[in-house]
């Protein structure tokens, strides 16, 4: 059975979500994204889990399912946040469990090192090691995996984790981390260029914080699997069954290139490495992206390409293409969701639009002109202004900038500052 999934998204009571996440909404939108199997998020907190017993029931496959029959992952993200070698450590992780019971005893364990009620995301002072040993001794059907590993304040080789791979982060626990997160700032080229990361499968999820469809979903992996707890760790643990991950082109994240948000300023790492990785107009240090990280830790060129890899297709949300076709900066405007939901209407959901919706069948309820960025977008020929220090990287129409955001940008933006 084909499973499009994501398991690393968030309830109403991480920091920074939507209050109106809900059960419903997260099955509502996740089959208008085309998604059929989500992770719950935030399993750790007292009232999001009584909410998802509440509105999941669990049998021995290990998915728990709605009234209605869709299926949910028990799921969540812990913050890890030591110091280890005199350095700072913050990492964050995802985590997947086989049951309510095994997520009572990870939860009572995690009690014992600080408090679980105050973020759906809880940070705790425990060490990776330690944190892998202690849940492998709770189940080893646990899966933890190292989430957005390359962004630069909390991915596990991001440039401030202090880590240049996976063993020197988990050490001799790294022997239960068997897949890493993408992020949206990287892909799987990107990561293929580290041998080192040879030996672990590849997932990417949308790490949502609200149920939008330009949220949910913009990041996921299909399987080829039964769809059962069991044979979805399986697959993350050796490959069998993983068909490819749907990413967004890696210059649409967040931290894509260097740069200084502040400042407005972002750069390519060649840029960035003229000016000693130092902004060029406040003399603080540059936040340095994962494209810098990537070619950092790169032990093969650009564009390597591994066999027996499963792929992957890069897609930029459709809401991002419609508002961009209409001129409108909002994506939740009235008019981007009468469009989407015509579409919608028409082909079952946004990946049967963006993948599979032919030019001559997409002319009938879309414009010339939303048809075209449609297209590009599937053969991934739409330009990107890259993301850089928290930025997100922006879609360019005919390769221009909307004028209505070059507007908006800081002033030093406008400054060619780029040529450093």
């Amino acid at each position: 059975m084909k499973l499009v999934t994501d398991l690393h998204i968030h309830s109403r009571f991480s920091r920074a979500t939507s209050k109106k996440i809900t059960i419903p909404n997260l099955e509502k939108w996740a089959r208008i994204k085309g998604v059929n199997l989500l992770g719950t998020g935030d399993f750790t907190h007292p009232k999001w889990i009584q909410e998802l017993k509440d509105n999941l029931t669990e049998d021995d496959s290990g998915v728990l399912r709605t009234k209605s029959g869709f299926p949910f992952v028990l799921s969540t993200e812990i913050s890890l946040m030591y110091t280890q070698d005199n350095k700072g450590r913050k990492i964050h992780n995802v985590v997947l469990a086989p049951n309510f019971e095994v997520v009572k005893q990870i939860t009572e364990y995690l009690k014992t090192h600080g408090r679980v009620d105050y973020d759906g995301r809880p940070i705790f002072g425990i060490k990776a090691p330690e944190f892998t040993e202690s849940l492998m001794q709770i189940s080893d059907k646990i899966e933890i995996i190292p989430a957005h590993i390359w962004t630069p304040w909390f991915g596990m080789l991001g440039s401030k984790s202090g880590f240049d791979s996976i063993e020197e982060g988990f050490k001799d626990q790294s022997k239960h981390i068997h897949a890493i997160e993408t992020g949206l700032s990287s892909d799987p080229q990107m990561n293929w260029r580290l041998s080192k990361l040879d030996k672990y499968q590849i997932v990417s999820f949308s790490d949502a914080h609200s149920f939008w469809p330009w949220r949910i979903g913009r990041e996921a992996t299909v399987f080829d699997i039964k769809p059962t707890y069991d044979a979805l760790i399986k697959a993350i643990r050796t490959g069998k069954g993983l068909l490819e991950t749907v990413e967004v082109d890696p210059s649409y994240g967040k931290y894509h290139w260097d740069g200084h948000r502040k400042c407005g300023i972002s750069m390519t790492p060649k840029q960035a490495m003229k000016t000693n990785n130092i902004c060029p107009v406040c003399g603080h240090p540059l936040t340095i992206g994962v494209l810098h990280r990537v070619e950092k830790l790169a032990d093969r060129p650009e564009n390597y390409k591994p066999k027996n890899r499963p792929g992957f297709k890069a897609l930029i949300p459709l809401s991002e293409l419609i508002s961009t076709s209409l001129g409108i900066k909002q994506l939740y405007s009235k008019k981007v969701f009468e469009t989407y939901n015509k579409l919608n209407s028409a082909f079952g959901s946004e990946f049967s639009i963006l993948l599979d919706a032919s030019k001559n069948q997409l002319k009938e309820f879309a414009n010339e002109k939303l048809v075209g960025l449609i297209l590009k977008n599937r053969k991934g020929e739409i330009d990107i202004k890259p993301g850089f220090d928290g930025v997100y990287g922006k879609a360019l129409l005919d390769g221009k900038e909307p004028e209505e955001n070059i507007k908006s940008k800081p002033k030093i933006r406008q400054k060619n500052l780029l040529d450093f």
